[in-house]
């Protein structure tokens, strides 16, 4: 239930985020698509890896996952995604494809076959996403 308050808010946030941050940061009508930096790189790989440490701790002492370092990483990336399409970072698309790909992995594993194909499914339209913002990508100097 958490990790749905989380995307509930961090959609809020991307909303108003799309709508306000486009015409406050480049003087554009819509928010352009741009690259990851290399600093929010670093932050957000040390933001994910203490998630996902955290999740991993909990699935093993909390749950009967037998999963807990798959689940986890998904679950971690999926919140670092999220956040950062909420700023409309072209790179999120690639980090949704690693975390769909895994996770129908995942599923097939636990022999949840219409779930797997529902996340391979996914990893296609990530692909596509990935390549159609990558057309409308504003690199800045």
């Amino acid at each position: 239930m958490g990790l749905q308050v989380y995307y509930l808010g961090v959609s809020i946030y991307g909303w108003i985020y799309w709508v306000k941050g486009g015409q406050h940061k480049s003087g554009l009508e819509k928010l352009p698509v741009t690259n990851i930096t290399s600093r929010l790189i670093w932050t957000l790989s040390a933001v994910g890896m203490v998630t996902f440490l955290g999740i991993v701790a909990i699935l093993k002492n909390f749950t009967d996952s037998d999963v807990p370092w798959g689940d986890g990483f998904t679950t971690a990336a999926s919140i670092i995604a999220t956040w950062m399409l909420a700023r409309k970072i072209l790179e999120h698309w690639l980090v949704w494809i690693v975390v769909d790909a895994i996770a129908a992995a995942l599923y097939f594993y636990k022999g949840l076959y219409p779930s797997s194909i529902l996340y391979l499914i996914y990893s296609i339209i990530a692909i596509f996403g990935y390549i159609q913002w990558k057309k409308d990508l504003v690199v800045y100097g």
